[in-house]
C-alpha cells in the first residue's frame, strides 16, 4: 500500500488505526499486535508503534486492547469538554488578537461553502483557537488527550450535517468579538451539548 508523503507516515498510521477503530472495524477488546497491524496497514514497525502510542495516550488503547468508548464514556468525556471549553470560550472573549477573530470568521465560511473535509478542519481550527486563547497549557493538553473522541464527534456532525452547527459557530463568534464573556461561555456549553446529543442519536441509530 502506498501513503502520500504530505504528512509522517506516524500521523497516517495514527489516523488510519484510529478511524478503523471508530468506525468499529476493529472492535472494543481486540488485541493490538504491531506485525499484524504493518501488515494491513503496509506501514513499518515503527509507525506504527508511535501511532499505537498516541492511541494509547488519548485511551482508546488499553493494555495492548481496543477500548470501545460505551455512552457513559462519552458523556463523561464530553461533560469535561462541555466544562473546559465553555471556559476558555470565555477567557477569548476576554480579548482575542484580531488575526485569530479573522480566522474564526474564515471558519464561519468555510463552514457554509466547504467540502466535508475542509468544514471537518475549519470545525478542528475554530474549536483549537478558542481552547489555546485560555493559555492553560494543562487544559489544552487535556483536550489533546480527547482528540480521538472528539474527531469522532467531529467526523458525525459534518458527514450527518447537524442542524445549526455553524450558525452556532457564528453566534459564538460574535458573543466573543463583542467581549461577551457569559454569552460566549454559555453559547458554547450550548453548541456542545448540542453536538453530543445529536451524535449519540446517530450513533444509537447507527447500532440499532
Amino acid at each position: 500500500m502506498l501513503h502520500s508523503n504530505s504528512r509522517t507516515a506516524s500521523q497516517q498510521a495514527y489516523e488510519e488505526i484510529r478511524d478503523r477503530i471508530l468506525n468499529g472495524e476493529i472492535t472494543g477488546g481486540t488485541k493490538v499486535v504491531e506485525e499484524k497491524l504493518a501488515t494491513e496497514t503496509g506501514f513499518s514497525r515503527t509507525p506504527i508503534r508511535e501511532a499505537l502510542r498516541q492511541l494509547t495516550n488519548e485511551g482508546l488503547i488499553v493494555n495492548k486492547k481496543v477500548v470501545q468508548p460505551s455512552e457513559k464514556d462519552l458523556r463523561n468525556l464530553f461533560q469535561m469538554r462541555i466544562l473546559l471549553e465553555g471556559f476558555a470560550a470565555k477567557t477569548a472573549a476576554t480579548y482575542l488578537p484580531e488575526q485569530d477573530l479573522e480566522t474564526l470568521a474564515n471558519c464561519i465560511k468555510v463552514g457554509r461553502e466547504g467540502t466535508p473535509e475542509e468544514i471537518m478542519e475549519a470545525n478542528e481550527l475554530f474549536h483549537q483557537i478558542i481552547v489555546n486563547s485560555s493559555g492553560n497549557s494543562h487544559m489544552i493538553e487535556t483536550i489533546d488527550r480527547m482528540k480521538s473522541i472528539i474527531y469522532l464527534f467531529r467526523k458525525t456532525v459534518v458527514l450527518y450535517k447537524r442542524p445549526q452547527l455553524i450558525d452556532e459557530h457564528e453566534e459564538i463568534y460574535k458573543a466573543i468579538s463583542q467581549q461577551d464573556t457569559e454569552q460566549a461561555k454559555e453559547l458554547m456549553e450550548k453548541h456542545l451539548q448540542a453536538d453530543l446529543d445529536f451524535c449519540l442519536h446517530i450513533l444509537n441509530v447507527s447500532r440499532n
